[in-house]
């Protein structure tokens, strides 16, 4: 159905309760049975009439179309693909999801768990760029059946034609199931601990591989974002542009299953051509209840830029919660969003800074629900020696970091020294090693991959201020791949191990010559830099900022050589320019680093 039914607040007898899903202590422990479906079957069951979801399809002219399911007509759909899902893949076979963004696509995912398959979130082929990773994915997982939508229908078997020595899947399309299959539909018992999805990783710093993601595992994550960011009101709702196959878009959608509100979706291409359309929405959302949503550094950046309502507008931002995350968080871009928004009542606390990665289903630590983003300033030459040294914000050799709060409720998060296994007290830098029910099961048809990353030992535990309680020492852990460092009770993200550039024997974060380089000409486009280190010494591409076309580079590239050698000590050794689009861009829209060098070594960067 059409338009936009106004949310109440209700509270509703037979919903889950974050309570329910805590132990004595506090712990999470998820009722028995708990996955996914049985949420959405509870929905259905006690608030069937109240929206499920809603898509503003923004293809035509003029204003959005809202597009509104509720809980019992999202459960008919559900049923109905379900159905037709039996009929050509059975339990544990894979099923892709290639659709566009919409309702569609959140069917078609819900579906394929329902149906006891490995659900595989991924994209329609027409995403710009994206052709390889998609490939990748599809021959990893190799699926049975491929769920689109009629309008995709002829871009997905064309690809799928393209893609030698594998066995053609069957396609689906979920538009062109009638509502009366459902009648066919057979309930199947769903193991908590069974795989039900596999969430590929965005491929910033390698391949994308397969992560898979248990009933259990998101269950849980759900239930520790709700408790982190306080969203236990059943008057909250969700407001998301993210990519649906993202682990963060992922969440967006499963927000409402766990407390029976919904989530307002549109695509990533209408949030990129006119940001003030996710503006409006979360504006929109403000109206009638607390609304969440969720981006990585670059989009609050852009919004700020080119999301500024219009004149007469009446946006207010008074109720909205902004999750930042995905990469180190960029204070740059909370206080260039706060800036912008703050005339509209966005509130001080409404930034939340957070830590997460694919392989604990997403979320690792978020700051608390009243707290202000906050950030500390550490000597840049210390951190590089793995020390956090806390320095003032003109010290000249100052690097801004900002706290990701607290670790999740019922998750161990310890400091490692990467090469030896042994904890590390707080104020040195190391790898956050992960154990709890949120971490995924391992990588999908990677049994040493797995081993290595989701069997980790601790070799040593400090005597005095470790951060192993409650977990099982001698257990598995996760290793991150990230940097982290805990600091009065905090803990701050400085980087990943892959991207580090290590010249002369002394390690810089990439991310924080970036941002040396942005400040250092006006040619350069903020937020659209990468740094990384090459046979010849350090590399430095950047892309040209709007208007500057036709501007000569030379004068820019003396002042980066400049800037980096002040504040760095480091030799340039090449520096590039190239238009807009022009860097290596993962899935999510983060720029990839470890793609973009290369492209660079191979001298097909820039070259399309």
């Amino acid at each position: 159905m059409e338009g936009g039914a106004e949310s109440r607040s209700v509270v509703y007898d037979g919903l889950l309760r974050i309570e329910d899903c805590l132990d004595a202590d506090g712990n999470i422990v998820l009722p028995p049975e708990t996955t996914l479906i049985s949420l959405i079957d509870r929905n259905i069951r006690h608030v069937g009439n109240e929206i499920a979801y809603r898509f503003l399809d923004h293809t035509g002219a003029g204003d959005a179309r809202a597009l509104d399911v509720t809980w019992a007509q999202f459960g008919v759909r559900l049923r109905a693909v379900t159905a037709h899902v039996q009929q050509i893949a059975g339990p544990g076979d894979r099923v892709a999801i290639l659709a566009p963004q919409s309702i569609d696509w959140v069917v078609g995912h819900y579906a394929a768990i329902k149906a006891g398959t490995v659900a595989v979130p991924l994209f329609a082929p027409e995403l710009p760029g994206h052709a390889e990773r998609l490939e990748t994915a599809l021959r990893d997982s190799r699926p049975t059946a491929v769920l689109t939508t009629t309008a995709a229908k002829a871009s997905i078997e064309n690809f799928l034609s393209t893609l030698t020595g594998l066995p053609t899947p069957r396609v689906l399309l979920i538009d062109d199931v009638p509502d009366s299959a459902e009648e066919r539909f057979n309930p199947v018992h769903l193991d908590v601990d069974a795989v039900a999805y596999l969430q590929y990783t965005s491929g910033a710093t390698r391949p994308p591989i397969g992560v898979e993601i248990t009933h259990r595992a998101v269950a849980t994550n759900l239930a520790q974002m709700i408790l982190s960011i306080d969203l236990m009101n059943r008057n909250t709702h969700g407001v998301s542009w993210l990519p649906l196959y993202h682990d963060m878009g992922l969440s967006m959608i499963g927000f409402p299953t766990v407390y029976g509100g919904h989530t307002t979706l549109m695509s990533p291409t209408a949030f990129v051509r006119r940001p003030q359309r996710w503006i409006q929405a979360l504006s929109d959302e403000c109206r009638t209840g607390r609304v969440v949503t969720a981006a990585p550094n670059f989009a609050y950046e852009w919004a700020a830029q080119r999301g500024l309502p219009a004149d007469g507008d009446d946006i207010n931002l008074n109720n909205v919660v902004l999750i930042i995350g995905s990469e180190p968080v960029s204070i740059n871009a909370v206080n260039m969003f706060n800036k912008a928004f703050a005339p509209y009542g966005l509130p001080r606390t409404a930034f939340k800074p957070s830590y997460g990665i694919a392989e604990a289903t997403l979320m690792i630590a978020t700051i608390a629900p009243d707290a202000e983003t906050s950030v500390i300033y550490l000597d840049r030459e210390r951190l590089g020696a793995g020390e956090a040294v806390q320095v003032a914000a003109d010290h000249p050799n100052a690097v801004g970091q900002v706290s990701c709060g607290q670790v999740a409720r019922s998750l161990s998060a310890v400091i490692v020294d990467p090469e030896t296994g042994a904890e590390l007290p707080d104020g040195r830098v190391g790898e956050p090693w992960l154990q709890g029910d949120n971490v995924g099961r391992g990588y999908w048809g990677r049994p040493d991959e797995t081993q290595l990353t989701f069997g980790a030992k601790l070799t040593s535990t400090l005597p005095e201020g470790s951060h192993v309680d409650g977990a099982k020492i001698d257990g598995n852990w996760l290793r991150t791949g990230d940097l982290a460092v805990y600091l009065d009770g905090e803990l701050y993200v400085t980087g990943r191990i892959a991207d580090l550039i290590t010249i002369d024997g002394k390690n810089h974060y990439p991310q924080d010559i970036e941002a040396t380089v942005a400040e250092a000409s006006p040619m350069v486009r903020r937020g659209y830099v990468t740094a990384f280190a090459a046979p010849e010494g350090l590399v430095v591409i950047a892309e040209r900022a709007t208007g500057t076309s036709r501007a000569d580079p030379a004068p820019a590239i003396d002042a980066i050589r400049a800037a980096v050698s002040n504040r760095h000590g480091l030799p340039v050794a090449d520096v590039r320019f190239l238009p807009a689009g022009g860097i290596p861009r993962t899935t999510s829209g983060k720029l990839a680093r470890v793609a973009c060098r290369a492209e660079y070594l191979s001298g097909t960067l820039g070259v399309h």
